[in-house]
């Protein structure tokens, strides 16, 4: 670690606190979440978050490496990504110029000169770090390992390694090992099933759309200058919207995209107009879109209207 590293932080000592770490970074979790993310910090061991698309797996990494004191280094999978890309690549530029001073020099000229550069060539000052080897070298970190099920299935035989021993490696120069092991989180929206070989080393997690009343306390969080009146009527809305029959429904980054966008319009309450005018901060797909136009966007305004009003009490 460097002079100027900020130390990392202690890891939470019990669910209750690991609860309150990622409140602390703006993120709700539920009881059965946040004792799993207890439990791979406490372990030691990678964390496998699977769920649909923007219901906040990729947020949990950013508020751990945030609340904890930690680089987050993040691997962006996708199709084709292969070891050059996501743990190191030899600087071969640099390795021909180191040949050709030593060649000009005339210090290759004989036997030991030639035996010492074919040894140095292959030093770690020529070794370009990508993000998995990044994650293991230099000061603690948050290793994210976001969408695994956009890369190829060979690739995941790469990460076996890491997520057993926390080490990579690499044939010319040996073993890298972490001096202090990454907390890694994997995260999948299964657009494909990942191997079992990875899932057995991770402790797993299904990430699902929130209740409305997490919901609410998300929207509080992330929107707090939102009138409670249109938050409560945002959540019902969009909650509805998750029961219908849509395409991709919105995810919790929508319903803040779309909180947003309202509050920008200085909205007071949902209106079927309204909402057709900033539909797309919330639906990604113009067949989506065109479901919620007319008196499809009047009825469910008027149902989120009515759920999201008190319910009067009823006296004994």
């Amino acid at each position: 670690m460097s002079a100027s590293a900020t130390p990392a932080a202690a890891l939470p000592a019990s669910v209750a606190e690991t609860e309150r770490l990622l409140a602390a970074g703006g993120y709700v979790a539920d009881r059965a979440l946040a004792t799993t993310v207890h439990l791979a910090l406490a372990m030691g061991r990678p964390l496998f978050l699977e769920g649909e698309p923007g219901t906040g797996k990729t947020e949990i990494a950013k508020v751990l490496a945030s609340g904890l004191g930690r680089r987050l280094v993040r691997l962006q999978c996708y199709d084709g990504l292969d070891l050059q890309a996501a743990a190191y690549e030899w600087n071969h530029a640099r390795q021909l110029m180191a040949i050709r001073l030593a060649e000009a020099s005339g210090a290759a000229h004989s036997t030991e000169g030639r035996a010492a550069l074919e040894a140095g060539i292959y030093d770690q000052r020529f070794l370009q770090e990508r993000p998995l080897l990044s994650a293991l070298s230099g000061s603690p970190a948050v290793l994210l390992i976001d969408e695994l099920d956009r890369a190829d299935e060979p690739f995941e035989a790469f990460l076996l390694e890491i997520l057993a021993d926390f080490q990579l490696s690499i044939p010319e120069l040996g073993t890298i090992r972490a001096e202090t092991p990454p907390i890694v989180v994997l995260t999948s929206n299964r657009t494909r099933e990942v191997h079992d070989a990875i899932r057995r080393r991770c402790l797993y997690q299904w990430v699902d759309y929130p209740d409305a009343a997490r919901e609410r306390a998300i929207l509080a969080s992330r929107q707090p200058d939102l009138p409670a009146a249109l938050s409560a009527q945002i959540v019902a809305f969009v909650q509805a919207l998750r029961s219908g029959d849509f395409f991709k429904y919105p995810g919790v980054a929508e319903t803040i995209d779309w909180a947003a966008a309202l509050r920008a319009l200085d909205a007071r309450e949902l209106e079927p107009v309204l909402v057709e005018e900033t539909v797309g901060a919330l639906l990604k797909y113009q067949d989506d879109i065109a479901k919620l136009r007319g008196a499809e966007a009047a009825r469910l305004v008027e149902a989120a209207k009515e759920a999201s009003r008190p319910k009067p009490v009823i006296p004994f």
